[in-house]
């Protein structure tokens, strides 16, 4: 997946925002604990924040290692609160059918962006939150033009949080929040697609 440069200041949006008054209660969907780290660290003094760890694409055991990991920092930081949800694997098999050997960054990762999105807007319309937003912008590896442009289109009661998480040093914050708290770091997005695919740094 090629880095991604994206000519909308997606940070710039979600801070202009918070000046302006956005807060309150914010579903925050969550892909790992060292993503999630620094996303925390960023909102957690402007929203009442839930995570949400809805990721069927994650495949094997990595599924149940990277939720727990997640929970145990946020339990360790007390910066959020954590909702469940049912893993829902089948899903995204399902989502991506025809689209396994699409290469990482395509069709196959845009699909799975949307299905867990989609997700998250349902979720935080029913839970009455005011917000919804992802960390998956973290990643320099993500596409947060693609990633804004579909939470954008999925508001309905709740709003859509701008987020480019990797602006500011983002990415270095999660590294030494990783380091900090020992959180395990996965190196490759999730999916068995993505697993074949040679990386050189962790999503």
């Amino acid at each position: 997946m090629k880095n991604c440069t994206n000519a909308e200041n997606y940070d710039k949006k979600m801070t202009t925002a918070i000046s302006e008054g956005a807060g309150g209660k914010l579903l925050l969907h969550c892909c790992c604990a060292p993503c999630s780290s620094a996303c925390l660290e960023r909102l957690k003094d402007s929203f009442e924040i839930t995570v949400l760890f809805y990721n069927p694409n994650i495949a094997g055991w990595e599924y149940q290692k990277r939720k727990d990991e997640l929970l145990r920092f946020i339990n360790e930081t007390g910066w959020a609160n954590a909702l469940d949800c049912d893993r829902e694997e089948e899903k995204f098999y399902s989502a991506v059918k025809g689209l396994e050997n699409c290469p990482e960054g395509g069709a196959r990762c845009e699909t799975c962006f949307k299905l867990r999105l989609e997700k998250t807007a349902r979720l935080a319309d029913e839970g009455g939150f005011d917000y919804f937003s992802t960390t998956l912008t973290l990643s320099p590896l993500k596409d947060a033009r693609l990633i804004n442009a579909i939470g954008k289109s999925l508001e309905n009661r709740a709003k859509w949080l701008w987020c480019d998480f990797k602006k500011r040093d983002g990415y270095k914050r999660s590294l030494e929040l990783s380091k900090e708290y020992s959180l395990y770091r996965q190196n490759y997005c999730g999916c068995k697609f993505s697993k074949r695919v040679e990386k050189t740094e962790t999503t």
